[in-house]
């Protein structure tokens, strides 16, 4: 399957090394089929803990193959700034979405379901319900 079809995927954490861990896990795990694009948005420019809106908007650009792009976010302020793009409108591509998932269930099972080429909407579901995933 091309991925010119495919969700792409924006993890957005306080931390480069934690977003970036957390895409090479839920790669890792999408079973090694069909090539997801995934990209870290992690930290800021200078490498400190944070979020950025640049990092943010180019990380979406890098992944976007014309089906949507999902971004899910670790916590409060990436959240606020994914949600500022968004708002602005022409920050990130057209079709991307803020899902409300757990970042690291919510990134793996967001990579695994849209491996399997479907839509924005599905993979945006699969990645919400990881909420649900019982440990005990």
């Amino acid at each position: 399957m091309s991925d010119a079809k495919l969700v792409g995927i924006v993890l957005v954490s306080h931390s480069a090394q934690v977003a970036a861990s957390v895409a090479e896990l839920a790669k890792a795990l999408s079973g090694g089929g069909t090539a997801v694009p995934v990209a870290p948005a992690g930290g800021t420019e200078g490498g400190e803990l944070g979020t950025s809106a640049e990092l943010i908007s180019a990380a979406a650009a890098s992944v976007d193959r014309g089906a949507g792009v999902a971004v899910l976010a670790d916590l409060g302020s990436a959240v606020l700034t994914v949600k500022a793009l968004l708002a602005e409108g022409d920050e990130l591509p057209t079709g991307t979405r803020l899902v409300d998932a757990p970042f690291v269930e919510g990134a793996i099972a967001a990579v695994v379901t849209a491996a399997t080429g479907a839509d924005l909407d599905a993979v945006a579901a699969a990645a919400g319900e990881a909420y649900t995933y019982r440990k005990v």
